[in-house]
């Protein structure tokens, strides 16, 4: 029983409206050796092969033949240049004529037929100066010969030069070639090739000592900076913000930390006070700020503002002091219509924190003594001498 019983359905056959087309049979290619399946399935169908055929170098000056394998597709060998050939680059180097080398390379080291020597193997082994070194006929060192040939391309090139700004920014004129230093790199190079281990896990200690240490300092000097630094003004705006940008950068000027002193030094006065400082010192013909701001300069700078400070501070005790004594002095007055030869004398007189009533001066009688203790002699000022007393 199968689906159409199932279905009730006729077991009649549907002709098939359609019928499948052959395809053609695949020729099958074997895949040459040596050749991964990937590669060989970019492939296609080229036809790719190798091959033993001559070649020429246009880097060089001959026109000698060799012979090379090629990659040929479908039977065309590759055509053009050696693929090599690009990579053949030459020296140039200068040549000086016999007037110039008497006029600017003369040198008692060297005679010119060294020099010339020299010159025709820089050309010959484009500047390799360890093969130089070692095709020279006289014993110079590396160092010697390269200082020579830098020394005399150097001068030829100053001497050719409409002038020296023109060639200012030639290497060999801007940064020359230094026997000296040349030989401390050698020798420090030659050190550190020649360490053990355990001379390099010792160095790496102290090198890494030094970083912290670095770093802890830089931390330190950030940590003031910022304790130190002054609310930013709408004047000065512009100067704060130069001096933050040398902050992040751990660039401190000096004219920077006089400013720090002085506003330590002059924290105790007010403005007014510090104007007259700047107003003294532009009377004494001073700068406000020196022009020279090194450390002697910046700390008798700071001294002078001090001692400024201190007269204008002695100054104004001064005047105080001579206020006080006038005032006092003015304290003795006369009452309006009162005789000359007498003194005005207030009726009543504080004794004790108490006021003394005019009943109490009743009671008094002429020629009785008050049994009550007399006033201070000190809190009655001095009576006026009349002219019957003299």
């Amino acid at each position: 029983m199968d689906a159409k019983d199932i279905l009730g359905l006729p077991k009649t056959a549907h002709p098939l409206t359609q019928e499948k087309k052959s395809r053609p049979p695949k020729e099958s290619q074997r895949k040459p050796d040596g050749i991964s399946r990937e590669v060989y399935a970019l492939i296609g169908d080229e036809k790719i092969t190798w091959q033993w055929l001559p070649f020429t170098n246009s880097a060089r000056k001959d026109d000698l033949q060799l012979y090379h394998w090629v990659r040929v597709v479908n039977g065309a060998p590759p055509s053009g240049d050696y693929s090599f050939a690009k990579y053949n680059k030459s020296v140039d180097v200068i040549k000086y004529t016999d007037e110039e080398y008497e006029k600017y390379l003369t040198d008692p080291v060297w005679t010119k037929e060294e020099t010339d020597q020299l010159f025709d193997l820089c050309q010959q082994f484009d500047l390799r100066f360890i093969v130089i070194a070692d095709r020279f006929p006289s014993s110079r060192t590396v160092e010697e010969l390269k200082d020579r040939y830098y020394s005399v391309s150097r001068h030829i090139l100053i001497a050719r030069a409409a002038s020296p700004a023109d060639v200012s920014g030639h290497p060999l004129v801007k940064e020359p070639y230094k026997v000296t230093q040349e030989k401390e790199r050698k020798r420090a190079l030659s050190m550190v090739l020649s360490q053990t281990k355990h001379q390099e896990r010792k160095d790496a200690e102290v090198l890494a000592e030094a970083k912290r240490i670095a770093e802890s300092r830089a931390r330190m000097v950030a940590r003031s900076a910022r304790e130190l630094e002054l609310p930013v003004t709408f004047n000065a705006g512009r100067e704060n913000d130069e001096r933050g940008t040398l902050r992040m950068l751990r660039v401190y000027l000096r004219t920077y930390a006089l400013d720090q002193m002085i506003v330590a030094a002059s924290s105790s006065a007010g403005l007014r006070t510090i104007k007259r400082v700047e107003q003294s010192l532009q009377e004494l013909g001073v700068n406000l700020k020196p022009r020279v701001p090194t450390k002697a300069v910046c700390s008798e700078h700071l001294e002078l503002r001090k001692e400024i400070l201190t007269l204008l501070n002695l100054q104004k005790e001064l005047q105080y002091k001579e206020a006080d004594g006038s005032s006092y002095r003015d304290s003795t007055y006369e009452t309006p219509g009162t005789p000359k030869d007498r003194t005005f004398v207030p009726d009543s007189m504080m004794f004790g924190g108490e006021r003394v009533g005019k009943r109490d001066q009743k009671r008094k009688g002429p020629g009785r003594v008050s049994e009550a203790p007399s006033s201070p002699a000190q809190s009655k000022r001095p009576r006026k001498l009349k002219a019957t007393d003299l």
